[in-house]
């Protein structure tokens, strides 16, 4: 059976666990040779922890045989993104800079998969500080894509969404500061959500604390609810972190979607989308009217605030690390460096304008909701760029994060957004639909991810040679 664990949902593996058709142990073992078999290809993981995968599973093994109550995650393995700390484990950020740091507490989303009964297999690479939308960084080198291994998997989740796709876990961690896990969910064939800003508490502090989210990449929408059910809910150390208590994502995911009032915006007024990309987004988009739901365009949803994303994001990473960049500017990736300095650059005054533009730009979001249940657009507007490529040449004159068009405004509003799996384009690449619900809609969401997914299945299609 080892094999057919491989692109098993996580939600199929649980099952079979608790019935003892097969046993977290063995289930372990399979993802830890997998990842064996699909690391030279991909290089997907920045540290390997099989010691603390194995000790995990033999605990939640014995679970099973005793009795006893099982985890939301019981057994199931399940990577990290190199941005979350995994206490006693590696946490390098990407960067050469902390090569060599070892991360001090779990955060809140270690901790919490940890007690449920995951099973940590390894830190996944990210780009440097998650700062770029494709993923490489100069620690870890150049993440593939298994779609297609001259291609990125997209970031700054990159090992995350590749090790997924190629069926090394059904589950992992990644997280979105302006699309990292809706950026690599659309160019792996994955579904990917960023929840409600604070629904996922997010410690130790993040370099740019109010965009950052934690969240899950999965091949299926239900894994995503499953992980993020196990994840979400209130946390102290979290000044953010929504009280209150946690939806149930699952459940939403079985609801009809019948009446649903949705917007479809192919560029939502500034973006430059290629029309291969726009054409398969759209006709995933026309699903909903055959499932009852009014689907209408609307061209103009806002003007690009990208300079109010890049000033936040950017200038909290650059104040993070302002001595290296003084004092060690050749151990940052030449990209990343260059963004910082100018986001450094601006001055006070022009910093806090761009503060209370993002208020204004919360509240226009806010009264658009008021109109829709959902907002579709493409995930982003093109397919995976070549390795190597920070600005895809379609849409160049951007910088390392602005080509992206579409993620990075809903990190500025806080409000949830997911991408799933869309189609492919002619050449074989995936695209993905971003589907954004209202402040605290992702159960908006997840009803209509998972009624695309069953309108348009698309976890049995797979990488070739994976």
């Amino acid at each position: 059976m080892n094999q057919e664990l491989d692109f098993m949902s996580a939600l199929e593996t649980r099952a079979a666990i608790a019935s003892k058709e097969v046993s977290p142990v063995e289930v372990v073992q399979r993802a830890l040779e997998r990842m064996e078999e699909t690391e030279p290809r991909l290089n997907a993981f920045a540290a390997r922890t099989p010691e603390l995968a194995l000790a995990a599973a033999r605990k939640a093994e014995q679970a099973v045989m005793d009795g006893a109550p099982l985890g939301l995650l019981h057994g199931l393995p399940v990577s990290v993104k190199d941005l979350i700390t995994v206490a006693g484990e590696p946490c390098s950020f990407g960067s050469r800079t902390l090569a060599d740091n070892l991360a001090q507490v779990d955060a809140p989303a270690a901790e919490r998969i940890k007690a449920a009964g995951a099973c940590i297999i390894g830190k996944t690479t990210t780009s440097e500080f998650g700062c770029k939308a494709v993923g490489d960084s100069p620690l870890t080198g150049i993440t593939r894509n298994p779609w297609d291994l001259t291609r990125t998997p997209g970031g700054s989740s990159a090992g995350a969404a590749a090790s997924v796709a190629a069926g090394v876990s059904a589950l992992a961690l990644g997280t979105d500061g302006g699309g990292s896990l809706r950026i690599p969910a659309s160019m792996t064939n994955l579904f990917g959500i960023k929840a409600q800003f604070g629904r996922v508490p997010v410690y130790p502090v993040s370099a740019t604390p109010t965009l950052a989210h934690v969240g899950p990449l999965t091949r299926t929408v239900r894994d995503s609810a499953l992980l993020l059910q196990a994840i979400a809910g209130y946390d102290p150390r979290d000044p953010f972190s929504v009280a209150g208590e946690v939806p149930d994502f699952l459940a939403a995911c079985d609801k009809p979607v019948k009446g649903m009032r949705i917007a479809w915006s192919p560029t939502l007024g500034y973006a430059k989308p290629l029309p291969e990309v726009v054409e398969i987004a759209e006709r995933a988009a026309r699903t909903f009217e055959d499932m009852g739901c009014t689907l209408e365009l609307v061209e103009n949803v806002m003007d690009d605030p990208g300079g109010l994303w890049m000033a936040e994001f950017y200038a909290g990473v650059g104040t993070r690390l302002q001595h290296v960049l003084r004092d060690q500017p050749d151990l940052i990736d030449s990209a990343v460096s260059d963004v910082l300095a100018g986001a450094l650059d601006q001055t006070l005054d022009e910093y806090y304008a761009k503060v209370f533009a993002r208020y204004d730009f919360r509240e226009k979001m806010r009264q658009f909701f008021s109109t829709y249940d959902l907002l579709l657009t493409p995930t982003i507007p093109v397919p995976a760029p070549e390795i190597g490529v920070n600005v895809p040449p379609e849409v160049a004159g951007r910088n390392i994060v602005s080509w992206v068009f579409y993620t990075y405004p809903f990190n500025l509003t806080g409000q949830p957004a997911a991408s799933a799996p869309a189609g492919m384009t002619k050449g074989g690449l995936p695209v993905g639909l971003q589907i954004v619900g209202p402040l605290h809609g992702e159960c908006a969401i997840f009803r209509a991810a998972a009624a695309l997914e069953e309108a348009r299945p698309w976890a049995g299609r797979r990488p070739r040679g994976f």
